[in-house]
């Protein structure tokens, strides 16, 4: 397959005006936790023949790139659990500054410390570090068998090579909601950033989200009777609102599904690791990308995405009461 420009290859918009210039790639959905809002105990992953090849994953990112997209962030479940993980973000990498402007990565950073180097040297400068208590016994208790210690160092080796970081951290009522300001504290120890995110109501889990559902307008609350929060014009385009907070440096970015949708200006798809294109993390419909690619033909690939692209609803329509998708958020890397 070639990655030239065909009459097909404009610019990506949905179908309600919205540019979309972000792509998430999964590079499986596998992971070596159990996060309780975000799996069941036991889970049934993909068969490994249905996963796309990381030739098909890096030949899929130039396409995007032709397209347009500027953006790409590699997802999992936990990508670096893919065997070849580095080695696709290098092929995907050589695309920065001919087309692509970032590369990212979100990762739980079990395996963090191994692969610093190689990611670095990819042209990865950012990442995402999923981490939801700095207690250990809490730790394990929310992830089922995480290793804090581990974790830990793996975000130590990144930020000793010079990434930024940014933390994100699940709000869960009753089981962190009191560790939100000290983690804002002990990031702005580090120099790294801090989001917030509201539990989403994706797949069945054994937990009762409802339960443990905590509005981050409680935690804004919670954080502004200690810092001072400046409301911040930074805009990705994504689901987070942001502020500064001046006596820590920290920018502190709010991901509300329930209590704010942040649909308006959503700008990015989502691609599981079997070439299913999501439009919405919200909704079950996709357009699958696989049968397009393996055919060789960029046109067939093009006429894919712009389905995809004109089904892409306005907004998701989340409801704790009921989950939104069977898909868990693992799938395509939330």
């Amino acid at each position: 397959m070639t990655s030239k420009a065909t009459p097909a290859a404009t610019a990506l918009h949905d179908g309600h005006g919205r540019r979309i210039d972000y792509v998430r790639l999964s590079l499986t959905d596998r992971c070596d936790m159990r996060c309780r809002y975000c799996m069941a105990e036991e889970m049934v992953f993909l068969p490994r023949a249905e996963v796309l090849s990381l030739e098909e994953v890096a030949e899929l990112a130039r396409r995007f790139v032709a397209r347009g997209v500027t953006r790409i962030r590699l997802t999992g479940g936990e990508p670096l659990a893919r065997r070849g993980a580095v080695d696709v973000a290098h092929e995907i990498g050589g695309l920065i500054g001919h087309g692509l402007d970032e590369l990212t990565l979100t990762t739980n950073a079990t395996r963090l410390a191994e692969h610093a180097d190689g990611l670095w040297d990819a042209g990865i400068r950012r990442i995402n570090v999923s981490l939801d208590s700095l207690d250990p016994a809490r730790f394990r208790y929310v992830t089922r068998q995480g290793d804090l210690a581990r974790v830990l160092a793996g975000i130590e080796a990144a930020r000793a090579r010079g990434f930024a970081i940014k933390i994100n951290m699940v709000a869960l009522k009753g089981l962190n909601d009191d560790e939100i300001v000290p983690m804002l504290r002990w990031c702005g120890e580090r120099r790294f950033d801090l989001s917030l995110i509201e539990t989403m109501p994706l797949g069945q889990i054994d937990d009762d989200r409802q339960d443990r559902f905590y509005p981050l307008t409680e935690a804004k609350t919670r954080i502004e009777a200690e810092h001072a929060l400046v409301p911040s014009a930074q805009r990705t385009g994504g689901p987070a609102r942001y502020w500064q907070v001046p006596d820590l440096s920290v920018t502190l970015g709010l991901i509300s599904p329930l209590t704010r949708n942040f649909c308006d200006s959503c700008n990015r798809i989502r691609v599981s690791a079997s070439g299913q294109l999501f439009m919405c993390l919200g909704h079950e419909d996709n357009v699958d990308l696989r049968a397009a690619l393996r055919s060789g033909d960029d046109t067939a690939l093009d006429i894919a995405i712009d389905r995809a692209l004109r089904l892409k609803p306005a907004r998701h329509d989340f409801d704790l009461a009921t989950p939104a998708t069977a898909r868990h958020m693992s799938v395509t890397g939330g």
